[in-house]
């Protein structure tokens, strides 16, 4: 299945597009794939996709950096 995103290989695939589509428009974003383990409701196996973004956009741009590391 090439759209299952729970499975490790789905999870690592949509981790790639997620980096990439943000890269692309000058962000940097973390993604970390999390093994979950057995899911009895899914009866599977399930890995998570988790990332550093807030309601599903990047914290700042990859050239910003940030408060703590501006000079005055």
């Amino acid at each position: 299945m090439n759209n299952d995103f729970c499975t490790p290989e789905g999870a690592r695939r949509l981790k790639a597009r997620i980096e990439a589509f943000w890269a692309e428009r000058g962000y940097n974003v973390t993604i970390d794939l999390v093994d979950a383990g057995f899911m009895p409701a899914m009866r599977s196996a399930r890995t998570d996709v988790r990332s550093d973004m807030v309601n599903g956009l990047p914290r700042r741009p990859a050239n910003d950096a940030g408060p703590e590391r501006r000079s005055a």
